[in-house]
């Protein structure tokens, strides 16, 4: 729940190595947690916006290579979240696809990156279970289908196997685990129970965090 604090850290890194696009991506994530935490969604989108934009710069302009896809495709995942979540479906399906292709590439070079099945899960899940008209942008632009299986299966890879994206991969499978519950009556408790472990694991770890709270005071825990 040191959202500021932690805001304010990656703040100072990014001041101190101007080039790296790293702490603008971080400091982003702190704010984006922080909006969940007040359930503001709004709440400094326009500095979200802004740091995203210097870590997609500096990431661009850095030497090309793996570690400039993946940081590359971290400011575009978190991009295309945001655009998606205040209504821009067209500009958010293309950061999708750039935030693919560029992990694509990580993975070409690197097949061990855990971390890349976090924005790959999100990427299939959303595509997965998208709206009719979120489907038919998506095809403008070329993102396919998706498929929420394959997304589910990639959330858990990055849960499992992510080292920076561990804890958030946890928790976005749990909403995804809770989501899919709801559209599944007989697998409803299973699906529950499942996200419930992973949130309860990430509240002991993370006590201030009010989101995690949050979640196991709205999905009741369901019988064994």
């Amino acid at each position: 729940g040191g959202f500021p604090a932690a805001a304010a850290y990656f703040a100072e890194l990014g001041a101190k190595d101007t080039s790296d696009p790293a702490p603008p991506v971080f400091e982003a994530s702190a704010y984006i947690w922080w909006a969940a935490a007040l359930e503001d969604d709004d709440y400094e989108a326009h500095q979200i916006d802004a740091l995203l934009d210097r870590a997609l710069k500096r990431a661009r302009a850095g030497p090309r290579g793996p570690a400039r896809d993946f940081w590359l495709a971290a400011a575009l995942g978190y991009r295309a979240r945001e655009r998606d979540l205040h209504g821009s479906s067209w500009g958010a399906a293309k950061d999708g696809k750039a935030m693919r292709d560029a992990y694509a590439r990580v993975l070409a070079a690197d097949s061990a990156c855990g971390d890349c099945y976090l924005g790959l899960g999100v990427y299939q899940y959303g595509l997965g279970r998208a709206s009719a008209l979120a489907r038919l942008v998506a095809k403008l632009v070329g993102l396919g289908s998706g498929d929420a299986a394959r997304g589910i299966s990639y959330l858990r890879r990055a849960a499992a196997g992510g080292d920076l994206s561990k804890v958030e991969a946890e928790w976005v499978l749990a909403a995804a685990l809770t989501r899919e519950a709801a559209r599944d009556p007989g697998a409803r408790a299973a699906l529950e129970r499942e996200a419930r472990g992973y949130v309860a694991g990430l509240a002991d770890r993370y006590p201030g965090n009010p989101v995690f709270q949050r979640f196991l005071r709205e999905v009741p825990e369901s019988p064994p």
